[in-house]
């Protein structure tokens, strides 16, 4: 029998989060018993691009990436503000220098360029972030899901599924 206990999962998001970006994945992985925790400037709630209120657990001052097992960050304009905060930077950050799981959909992978980490992965994003990947030392690969060791990036809604497989299958 194979047995995957359950995995502690940082979400970071913000208001204009890409809606499914989030939506999904966090129900694919709370359907799969994985603890959830949402967190973003201040507890409450924010909302997405098309209007979607997301109840944030935690705010990024009453965590630590120690906590967690694995990172995940949607897109939308969500990632292009946290990346202005150096407390989200330093938050993914310690997922990418630790090597551990970080996953990323559509804009998502902006938060990362933040970090300096990027150089020499492989990785995907949304259409517009690609060169943005590419001119911050990252090989691109434009496919729907790809897997860098513990990183997972995503392009956009349409891939979500191969998405949350790849996520879910790493967890």
């Amino acid at each position: 029998m194979d047995f995957n206990p359950a995995k502690s999962v940082a979400v970071l998001v913000t208001n204009l989060v890409e809606d499914v970006e989030y939506t999904e994945p966090v129900e694919a992985l709370k359907s799969a018993g994985h603890k959830v925790t949402t967190i973003s400037f201040e507890k409450g709630t924010v909302e997405g691009k098309h209007g979607t209120q997301i109840n944030i657990d935690k705010s990024i001052d009453e965590v630590s990436p120690q906590d967690f097992d694995a990172l995940f960050i949607p897109g939308g304009f969500s990632p292009d503000q946290l990346r202005a905060d150096q407390r989200f930077v330093e938050f993914t950050k310690f997922f990418l220098a630790t090597n551990k799981l970080t996953a990323s959909i559509c804009h998502g992978p902006q938060l990362m360029i933040q970090t300096g980490l990027v150089q020499g992965r492989t990785m995907t994003a949304y259409l517009t972030v690609q060169p943005d990947l590419y001119y911050a030392g990252a090989r691109i690969e434009d496919k729907a899901v790809v897997i860098d060791g513990n990183l997972i990036t995503s392009r956009e809604p349409k891939d979500i599924p191969a998405f949350n497989d790849a996520f879910l299958s790493a967890l």
